[in-house]
């Protein structure tokens, strides 16, 4: 397999570079690298660790992170990227299972215990060496080695190979009609397929170009899309602040107007969100759907309808169906029976590190990948995520409930700020319908019944929630995504 980024070698020989190589390829706050410095730096590092096998980075958002997962896919190792904000317990867990032979961290960052007995190799973005064609990888090489977050137990090792990305970044380009005429800004972590593949890796293979605005801000965006960057990626939170801030910012309005595309990803976006950001700006975010395993599964197309609330139709190479709980494959899509989301295809993982019994799990005997996650379908192909089967299944009355759908339905009352929708045991219901509540207004709270009927009227009765608790704050994890496990009475 040839390189994955055919950018950093086009116009290069023996060293010499031409005109082509002098393209921005990436910027990080006010250090910058082209093309040809990309090439010449990842191209040294690949040099120094060129059969390692496993490679752990220490993965902030800096210059030095891309250049390190470049120097490694190029070198044809395994990237580990590694969360700086991860526990110790967490690291230890990580380290001891992948085994990395060595941690690229930039110069200067000071590396916890876990990591202090593995050989260091500082990452030099300004070196020369020699640009790598990876042509000794094929593409069933593993790539990455991303970690899940582990709510069910420790972090297991999602091994990436080359093929997955290959095939997920060039779908994403005939879905999204990316090129390298397109500029990207983005705010997302680097130890996370959002922000690392997406994010940095998919640019590169395009031969366009990334703005990594270190820490998210919405001065930071309009910015950038006003010196033109022409996409946007966020997570809902992000686009939560945006849509908040938009009112007040007439710049924000006319920078995110300017934008050729604007995607979310990671969770759901609230359809409120949606619709307050098309009205300030004339333009529509659009959702993809993926997940670590399965690398990017589907998306709504740039040429297709962004209908509020899905996540598109399946990507080029991506086989999606639906199955009952028996297993049986849902034929008939109506938009209202819900199923367990199960995909096949060129983007899929591999195996769980050292976890054959987990991998055995985790597809079908057919080679189906089991997602967890519920959907429902609509005649024309696209996509509706209800939730997790394991968190935001409710089965209530006899009816099958996504979660998803009655907490958007809440995010529509004026007096939610944030909402977030469970079930617990009911002796008649068998489950009931539990809303937790960010209330705008903390001194006086919408009530149980106000929800209900607001919930009822939207979608059916037996949607209502039948118990509402008010919080401070909703758990997030570093993507937007609630935790739903740590919701809990007091």
């Amino acid at each position: 397999m040839s390189s994955l980024f055919p950018a950093l070698t086009e116009g290069r020989t023996d060293g010499l570079t031409d005109g082509r190589t002098d393209r921005p390829a990436l910027r990080f706050g006010d250090r910058s690298l082209t093309y040809g410095e990309l090439g010449a730096a990842s191209g040294a590092l690949a040099a120094r660790i060129g059969g390692a096998g496993r490679v752990a980075v220490w993965a902030t958002s800096a210059l030095e992170t891309a250049v390190a997962v470049v120097a490694a896919l190029e070198a044809g190792v395994a990237a580990v990227p590694l969360n700086p904000k991860s526990g110790e317990k967490e690291l230890g867990h990580i380290l001891a299972d992948s085994t990395p032979a060595l941690v690229l961290a930039a110069p200067g960052d000071e590396l916890p215990p876990p990591l202090r007995d593995l050989t260091r190799v500082d990452v030099d973005v300004r070196a020369t060496g020699p640009v790598r064609h990876g042509e000794a990888s094929v593409d069933d090489d593993p790539a990455l080695v991303v970690y899940t977050s582990g709510t069910t137990g420790p972090p297991k090792g999602a091994v990436i190979p080359r093929r997955a990305v290959a095939a997920t970044l060039d779908a994403l380009a005939d879905a999204w009609q990316w090129t390298g005429d397109d500029v990207l800004v983005h705010g997302l972590p680097l130890f996370h397929v959002h922000g690392l593949v997406l994010g940095i890796l998919g640019p590169l293979r395009r031969g366009g170009s990334v703005r990594h605005l270190g820490r998210f801000t919405t001065e930071g965006v309009a910015r950038e899309l006003n010196a033109g960057a022409t996409m946007l990626f966020g997570v809902p939170t992000m686009y939560h602040r945006i849509a908040q801030t938009l009112p007040d910012d007439p710049e924000l309005a006319k920078a995110l107007g300017r934008a050729r595309l604007l995607v979310s990803g990671s969770a759901a976006l609230p359809v409120h969100d949606h619709e307050r950001i098309a009205a300030a700006t004339g333009r529509r975010v659009i959702e993809r759907y993926g997940m670590t395993e399965t690398l990017m599964n589907t998306s709504v197309r740039a040429d297709g309808e962004p209908r509020a609330g899905t996540v598109g139709v399946p990507l080029p190479g991506v086989e999606l169906r639906l199955v009952e709980e028996d297993g049986s494959a849902i034929t008939s899509y109506d938009g209202e029976t819900v199923g367990e989301i199960q995909v096949r295809g060129p983007n899929l993982f591999t195996e769980y590190l050292n976890r054959p019994d987990a991998t055995a799990a985790a597809f079908t005997a057919d080679g189906w990948f089991r997602t967890g996650d519920m959907a429902v379908r609509d005649p024309d192909g696209y996509v509706r995520i209800v939730g997790r089967k394991a968190t935001d299944l409710i089965k209530s009355g006899g009816y099958k409930i996504g979660a998803g759908e009655i907490e958007n339905a809440l995010l529509e009352h004026p007096g939610v700020r944030e909402a977030a929708v469970t079930g617990e045991p009911d002796a008649d219901l068998g489950e009931r319908i539990v809303a937790w509540i960010v209330p705008a207004d903390p001194e006086s709270p919408p009530t149980v019944a106000e929800l209900a009927d607001h919930v009822a009227n939207r979608l059916a009765p037996h949607k209502r929630p039948r118990v509402v608790h008010h919080l401070a704050s909703l758990p997030r994890n570093d993507m937007g995504k609630i935790m739903k496990r740590a919701l809990t009475r007091d």
